[in-house]
């Protein structure tokens, strides 16, 4: 389905004619009596003379395609989900420095935060793994270093939220973003759920549908402890959460394999042991408080096992849904208007260029 969410913006295609009556004007030109034209009308006009009036026409073409743009086209794909009640999920992922050390997969190496991208988007999205996704779950993503941050809101549509998932990195080692605030992603995430029923709302506006969230649930991933630079301590935040009704199930990242690249000035690039620890009692206290649990994932297969154990307990209930999912596409006719307009000023400038 293709619509347009401001169509009012095409009453702009009024102002057409205006470039046209300049264009009219701007080629008025005085005339000279001649006793006779009958030579003159044996004259062929040039192949430039002919494409005069292209400048015109590519400028009417800049002005159409930037009212499309304004209108904003959108594609709404229709998708049939049978869903009543579902479950909202904040991932909370850890992606300091440490994140960042790799180990070897068969002819490639991943780093952590690869490993976990790749086992999230399965848990979402389903896959060949045995993951069959969430599409009836409202899901949301927060990552955190020495700051925590919203990196996708709670959304039914997981087409964005894929997306903002591939492009989520490690920090810098010794950046002064750096570090590991795990109480800060906690605490962040649970103030996102806490108003998930204000954001569901939102984004089912007009839908006629009685979709209600049934549990609220954290997911917190990580491969060390908590450093201490944050505003919330861990325990806190989770306190917090068990207040507020919302369970967390926490994963340590680890185990042996993983290793570092340094630059040795004798031998070059070398392969160096990575030396991490994750916090095992924080991360079991923090689920223990919430009524959740801890597992410790060494690769992406026992991480897809850890994934497969919550979905099995997180269950939602479901009936026949159906709801429209958005794409934006304004950004393909700016852009379109943007070369024609381009294109128009180059040939007025050059081949088209007149001199009063």
């Amino acid at each position: 389905m293709f619509i347009f969410d401001t169509p009012l913006a095409f009453l702009l295609l009024l102002l057409i004619p205006v470039p046209v009556f300049f264009h009219l004007r701007k080629n008025q030109q005085a005339g000279i009596r001649f006793s006779s034209t009958r030579h003159a009308k044996k004259m062929k006009p040039s192949l430039r003379q002919q494409l005069a009036i292209l400048p015109l026409v590519l400028r009417i073409g800049a002005l159409i395609l930037f009212t499309i743009a304004l209108a904003r086209p959108q594609e709404g794909k229709e998708l049939i989900r049978d869903m009543s009640r579902g479950i909202a999920i904040e991932m909370v992922v850890d992606r300091s420095s440490s994140m960042s050390v790799l180990k070897d997969f068969g002819s490639k190496s991943l780093n952590r935060l690869d490993i976990v991208k790749t086992a999230f988007s399965e848990f979402v999205g389903g896959g060949n793994s045995g993951l069959e996704g969430r599409p009836q779950d409202l899901i949301g993503m927060i990552t955190f270093a020495r700051y925590a941050d919203t990196v996708c809101p709670l959304t039914l549509s997981h087409g964005a939220l894929l997306q903002f998932i591939e492009s989520t990195k490690t920090v810098e080692p010794g950046s002064p973003e750096d570090g590991t605030s795990i109480g800060d992603g906690v605490a962040l995430a649970a103030a996102r759920l806490k108003t998930a029923e204000a954001t569901l709302a939102d984004q089912l506006k007009d839908k006629n549908t009685n979709y209600e969230i049934k549990s609220k649930v954290i997911i917190l991933l990580t491969d060390g402890g908590d450093t201490g630079i944050g505003k919330r301590p861990p325990m806190e935040a989770a306190k917090i959460a068990k207040e507020w009704g919302i369970k967390i199930y926490t994963i340590g990242l680890s185990g042996d394999d993983w290793y570092v690249i340094v630059d040795d000035p004798f031998f070059g690039k070398q392969k160096r042991p990575a030396q991490t620890r994750v916090d095992t009692n924080l991360l079991t206290d923090i689920a223990e408080t919430t009524g959740g649990f801890f597992r410790m994932a060494t690769d992406i297969n026992s991480l897809r096992d850890i994934y497969k154990e919550i979905d099995s307990l997180e269950k939602s209930e479901i009936e026949s849904f159906r709801y429209l999912d958005y794409k934006e596409l304004f950004v393909l006719f700016a852009l379109l208007g943007l070369l024609l307009l381009a294109g128009e000023f180059v040939l007025s400038h050059t081949v088209f260029r007149r001199i009063p």
